[in-house]
């Protein structure tokens, strides 16, 4: 039995689908894939999401902004779109998810732990909906 995918999707590829992919492999291990890009990469992930993540012992801190493709979108069993709008891909046919939550660019990690946690506990869920515990 193949593993399931998954497929984090924002803008930046920053802070939101970092910090969810972060928490995505440290609770999933082996047990699932999981991939993360941006439809216009960032230079950097956010300073704050990093140090927000380390908060929890999560290192993102060697993560860095990429371009999804469409090998990647199409590869994952779901994909989790988080404030992309038109500009993430749309395949029929394939599981998607759109998380609304705060971007934490620009903001300290002091506003970024709400958005954090939030990730946290819907990273936990979708998890928990793939048959990963």
């Amino acid at each position: 039995m193949s593993k399931p995918s998954v497929l984090f999707l924002c803008v930046h590829n920053a802070g939101r689908s970092q910090m969810a992919l972060g928490f995505f492999k440290h609770h999933a291990g082996d047990r699932a894939l999981a991939w993360s890009g941006g439809s216009e990469p960032a230079d950097q992930v956010n300073p704050s999401a990093v140090a927000a993540m380390a908060e929890r012992g999560i290192d993102i801190a060697q993560e860095y902004p990429k371009p999804w493709t469409d090998e990647i979108v199409r590869a994952a069993d779901v994909v989790v779109t988080m404030g992309c709008g038109d500009a993430c891909p749309f395949y029929p046919g394939k599981r998607y998810e759109d998380w609304k939550l705060d971007d934490p660019a620009g903001k300290g990690v002091d506003e970024v732990r709400p958005v954090r946690d939030e990730i946290e506990r819907r990273v936990l869920d979708l998890l928990a909906s793939l048959g990963v515990s």
